[in-house]
């Protein structure tokens, strides 16, 4: 499933691997849209995409995302086919999210609010494991559209922002 309406390719796209809390994917969709990026979600979902939560936290932005719904990793990754490099966000890995190259249609892969990316995924793809370091190591993590907002946009920022037009943005 799709949105209508969004025809350019998007730079980037965001994968969210059973997102549990609809607020979350409400503000990632918000994100997307205003960033161009596509939204994947994978199943199963721990909301319904009608939930009125999902829907104030994207306000009036669902329009304007492209977005896709999946079944399963399976059928995911079967769908977008072997091309799209993966990185996969998650704690513990062998390298910061700022050491990586990004290259437009890169997937960047998240996981659930409460359990992350599965472990079995993480070490069958080594390579893409990223992580969003911490300087305090007593904090267990950070909300999961804080982190889709930091590696996308260290992504948008090394491809120059592409389509995202400078001085958009609100003022600070």
């Amino acid at each position: 499933m799709t949105s209508e309406g969004v025809t350019k390719p998007a730079p980037f796209r965001v994968v969210l691997l059973e997102p549990e809390i609809p607020p979350n994917t409400g503000n990632i969709g918000r994100l997307c849209a205003a960033t161009g990026a596509e939204l994947h979600l994978v199943e199963p979902l721990g909301f319904d995409l009608d939930d009125r939560q999902l829907r104030r936290a994207g306000m009036d932005y669902w329009a304007q995302v492209r977005w896709f719904r999946w079944r399963d990793w399976a059928a995911f990754r079967e769908g977008i086919g072997a091309g799209p490099r993966l990185w996969l966000v998650e704690q513990g890995a062998p390298r910061g999210y700022h050491a990586v190259r990004y290259q437009p249609g890169d997937c960047l892969v998240f996981g659930r609010e409460t359990s992350g990316l599965p472990r079995s995924l993480l070490e069958s793809n080594p390579a893409g494991w990223i992580d969003i370091p911490m300087a305090n190591p007593a904090a267990r993590s950070l909300n999961l559209a804080n982190c889709v907002a930091i590696v996308l946009y260290e992504a948008l920022r090394q491809g120059g922002f592409g389509e995202v037009a400078p001085g958009s943005g609100p003022d600070v």
